[in-house]
């Protein structure tokens, strides 16, 4: 597999000179100048592409041309946002860069309740806990229909909890200065720099969040998914033309949120929309943390089923607690065997069965923050990194699932090259 790391632009403390020393080969990222709902020009496209490659290495992935709301709740501007959509697509086809990672989650991407919880070793990770999930929906968004949703959703996970009861006793406790800091892990840090629906400083985030919700009134998974098959079909044809591969990031976490369906969470959800839209180009970015902090999916059963339809793999790994909490684990450990989506990935992508045929981008994810790291969680300067996303952390899982990688390789006979050092 192409070994690739998401990078933020010109403006992120990790530099490409850093990427290329730990042996990086491609890139991903995105124009994150661009104000959503605007074309992708050919000329800020063929600039970055440009300035990566004078580092020595490729535009690989962009993650992500962003699905705009409209086009998942199918406002009355749906049909002018993809034909946005297509003219971004061609002026990236155009500059030779042929596959796109995005999300079909409405509002919220990914979830977390901390984003700085202490591992045993005294590093931190990205944390869930479903009972201060529960209380920020209830107390701070007092989303209508919220106790009845984390009721239901109480009985239908066996894991010994009542959520509502959770929440209310967590209002009873909780300071303006913990709501804030859940306002900010849930809606703010993890999102901003991705959606670019909220920022720091945002003077009513949770008031747009609400009003982000509001306009999926009315719109259940069924609808959600007729609205991702009219936009795929819709542009398929410039994928066809230009040979582009979407890949569809898979819903974090793989539950229903907020009241919003969620349609890319499980094994029949991905089947769905391979058959709904059985064009090549229309595929998955495995993402193998996402899938392992759902308790239905079995990672090794679905990279089987799906290696044929996998343009990008996202190679992390959660963890469950006997309560339903979830934490980002070792890439050596939880839920997501990554040793053994190695072998699968590695084994489909010599037999020309994924990305249509050509190499297989991965990135690893969502390392550790290491308490000393420079520009980790704990920085308050203008330079820190984003949640998830430091570089001691994550060069040390690159450094784990490349040695995997290597030894997968001598087990299937294929030739491991480490750029950038003589063989």
């Amino acid at each position: 597999m192409e070994r690739t790391w998401r990078w933020f632009g010109k403006k992120d403390k990790i530099t490409l000179a850093q990427l290329k020393q730990i042996g990086v080969e491609g890139i991903v990222t995105a124009l994150h100048d661009v104000p959503l709902g605007e074309v992708w020009t050919r000329e800020k496209i063929h600039e970055l592409k440009e300035y990566i490659e004078s580092y020595g290495m490729k535009w690989s992935v962009v993650e992500s041309l962003p699905v705009v709301e409209t086009l998942k709740y199918g406002g009355p501007d749906r049909d002018h946002q993809i034909e946005v959509y297509k003219e971004s697509l061609r002026n990236l086809g155009e500059e030779g860069i042929k596959c796109i990672c995005y999300n079909f989650m409405p509002v919220l991407d990914w979830a977390r309740t901390d984003l700085a919880h202490e591992n045993p070793n005294g590093a931190n990770n990205l944390y869930m806990n479903w009972g201060e999930f529960a209380y920020f929906d209830i107390y701070i968004l007092q989303r209508e229909g919220a106790r009845e949703d984390w009721a239901e959703f109480s009985k239908e996970h066996k894991w010994g909890r009542d959520l509502v009861a959770e929440a209310d006793e967590i209002k009873k406790t909780s300071t303006p200065e913990q709501d804030h800091a859940l306002v900010e892990n849930i809606i703010i840090k993890t999102q901003g720099f991705v959606s670019g629906n909220f920022s720091e400083g945002d003077a009513a985030p949770v008031q747009k969040f609400r009003d982000l919700l509001k306009l999926y009134d009315g719109i259940d998974k069924k609808k959600l998914q007729e609205n991702m098959k009219y936009w795929l079909e819709a542009i398929m044809p410039i994928c066809d033309e230009y040979d582009i591969n979407m890949c569809v990031h898979p819903d974090d976490p793989p539950y229903p949120v907020f009241g919003l369906p969620r349609i890319i969470g499980r094994a029949e959800d991905i089947q769905w929309m391979l058959d709904a839209v059985p064009n090549k180009h229309n595929g998955l970015t495995f993402c193998a943390g996402s899938f392992s902090a759902g308790e239905h999916n079995d990672c090794v059963v679905m990279a089987k089923q799906f290696a044929d339809r996998t343009h990008f793999v996202h190679l992390r790994s959660c963890y469950i607690f006997p309560n339903g909490n979830f934490t980002e684990a070792s890439h050596l450990g939880g839920r997501g065997h990554l040793i053994e989506l190695c072998r699968i990935f590695e084994k489909a992508e010599q037999e020309g069965k994924c990305n249509s045929g050509r190499r297989l981008p991965m990135r690893v994810d969502h390392g550790m923050t290491f308490t000393d790291e420079p520009g980790g969680v704990f920085d308050e300067s203008n330079h820190g990194h984003n949640a998830g996303y430091t570089l001691l952390g994550r060069m040390f899982a690159m450094g784990q699932i490349q040695g995997v990688i290597a030894t997968v390789d001598d087990e299937l006979g294929i030739e491991y090259k480490q750029p950038g050092f003589y063989d």
